[in-house]
């Protein structure tokens, strides 16, 4: 007679399995109440801002609230829907006393919300805030030389590094370690642009009073154009200013030449290790992503990239 012992063996391992489960099911317990008390801390939005193309900007308040440059959030807007939340990156910076997102209409709940907040109701809609979270921009402050390269909304995190920038030339903050940036913003519209030119104005009058004009090297590219925009901007090329965003900085027109961008942070850059940043599509990540390999020296005392990226 053939004696089964399969059985006594599933059991022993059934009594004991709990242990396994146990210790998650806890975990994930500990994580939704944390998440649940978080958003049931009163939000108080001091000042809601309209930009071109159909852009709001929320600024917040939140007690105990805390945030490093780059992270973002996920918001609830029980007005238009009590169950859906929505992640987004924080634009403010660290050093002021709220904080902020960019929202831009993508789809029937962010369109929902424009419209709630555009048809100024006596009372604000309440506004439910989970987080800060970290992304890969965190690191950003880690590398002596940093690439930011942002398309379309995708400029969210890095107008919170730029603001967290100019907070720290003004306060001349010893402990800053990046040396150099790059920042590339990449749109299809002109009114994209409306978005954080004051920010950049102001970047780049406290970089020359400051005598750090060469700390930051921006760079716009218009993606949608025609042929009398670029006919109007070569007229007026002799200009101190840009006549698309009214920046000292002309804008490109068309998409970057990564190969030629990457060999001029290189040449000028030969011994740094640079963080290169993106947040915007798959496509443009996979191409920045192989310029990172390609120009990357093979000694690793000289010039390495170093790619991060982050989307939703």
């Amino acid at each position: 007679k053939t004696l089964n012992c399969d059985y006594p063996f599933t059991s022993l391992l059934s009594l004991k399995s709990w242990k396994w489960v146990l210790a998650p099911l806890i975990l994930y317990a500990f994580e939704r109440v944390l998440r649940f008390w978080r958003s049931c801390q009163k939000v108080v939005v001091t000042k809601v801002v309209k930009h071109p193309s159909k852009v709001l900007e929320l600024q917040m308040y939140m007690k105990g609230f805390s945030m490093e440059v780059g992270q973002y959030v996920f918001l609830n807007c029980p007005s238009v829907s009590h169950w859906e939340w929505h992640p987004f990156t924080l634009t403010s910076a660290p050093e002021e006393n709220f904080f902020s997102v960019h929202i831009r209409a993508a789809g029937d709940w962010t369109e929902s919300l424009i419209d709630t907040f555009e048809q100024q109701k006596p009372k604000t809609p309440r506004i439910k805030v989970d987080g800060p979270f970290g992304t890969a921009s965190e690191d950003v402050f880690q590398y002596e030389v940093a690439m930011l390269v942002g398309a379309g909304i995708g400029v969210t995190p890095f107008a919170s590094i730029l603001k967290s920038i100019w907070y720290k030339l003004q306060h001349a903050d010893q402990k800053l370690k990046t040396k150099k940036i790059y920042f590339y913003w990449i749109c299809r519209d002109t009114g994209s642009f409306g978005w954080f030119n004051d920010l950049l104005a102001s970047l780049e009058q406290e970089m020359e009073a400051s005598g750090k004009a060469g700390f930051l090297s921006y760079h716009l590219f218009l993606t949608g154009w025609s042929s009398s925009m670029v006919g109007h901007a070569a007229l007026n090329v002799d200009k101190a200013t840009d006549v698309v965003t009214g920046l000292r900085q002309k804008t490109s027109f068309g998409r970057p030449m990564w190969s030629n961008e990457f060999s001029a942070v290189a040449a000028a850059h030969p011994r740094s290790v640079v963080g290169v940043f993106l947040c915007g599509p798959g496509p443009l990540a996979k191409s920045l992503q192989n310029c990172c390999y390609q120009h990357s020296s093979l000694d690793p005392r000289k010039v390495q990239f170093y790619f991060n990226k982050e989307n939703f």
